[in-house]
């Protein structure tokens, strides 16, 4: 998932006995993406902290996403639901001015960039987005939204590299970019010893005023 996305959507069928499995459902979620030259720019500033932590757990650069909203593991079946209330939603939203800026951690293992700018729009938007989830007949029972954008995470032994690159990493000011579009994301990748791997299941442009 990137802005525009260049990730193929639908399920993933594995081999074997896990083939139903996979195909039956999907892990969902609903996020913004930073446009390339944003994302150029924060891995510029992780470079230091990559080569001296190359055993960190990093995401790729073309998945990196804002989530809105995380729905976990769902029926495919259920998917298509999403669509119209996210569309419509989308019709009435205006883009959104936002920046990365800083970095964290969650308990010494996940190492985020923080988000900064319209906060409160963002905010807005994350209700708006859980509730036309609801809409569309899926509960959603997530936790409060943290704006982030998740970088990497610790290895289970090594508790110490992901404060070290958040510290490196917090003075880092990025420009502001506009989050034109809303993207429904799936990815059933990960839960064997596979690569996680994201895809658009769809995506709309904000066209509000």
């Amino acid at each position: 998932m990137t802005e525009p996305s260049g990730h193929g959507a639908g399920p993933y069928a594995g081999p074997g006995a896990d083939t139903e499995r996979r195909a039956a459902t999907t892990r969902v979620f609903i996020a913004l993406a930073p446009p390339d030259e944003a994302k150029d720019e924060l891995a510029r500033a992780l470079a230091p902290a990559c080569a001296a932590y190359p055993n960190m757990r990093w995401n790729r650069i073309e998945d990196w996403h804002i989530t809105l909203a995380f729905l976990g593991e769902l029926p495919t079946a259920a998917v298509p639901s999403l669509r119209p209330p996210l569309a419509e939603l989308a019709a009435a939203r205006p883009p959104l001015e936002l920046s990365l800026r800083g970095s964290g951690h969650f308990d010494d293992r996940v190492l985020w960039s923080g988000v900064d700018g319209d906060l409160d729009g963002l905010r807005l938007l994350a209700a708006e987005v859980r509730a036309a989830v609801e809409d569309g007949g899926v509960p959603y029972a997530g936790r409060p939204m943290r704006p982030h954008l998740t970088l990497a995470r610790a290895r289970r032994a090594d508790t110490a590299a992901v404060p070290d690159a958040a510290a490196g990493l917090a003075a880092f000011t990025g420009g502001t970019w506009r989050a034109a579009r809303l993207h429904l994301v799936g990815s059933d990748f990960g839960r064997g010893p596979g690569p996680i791997r994201y895809g658009d299941i769809a995506s709309w442009p904000f066209e509000g005023a």
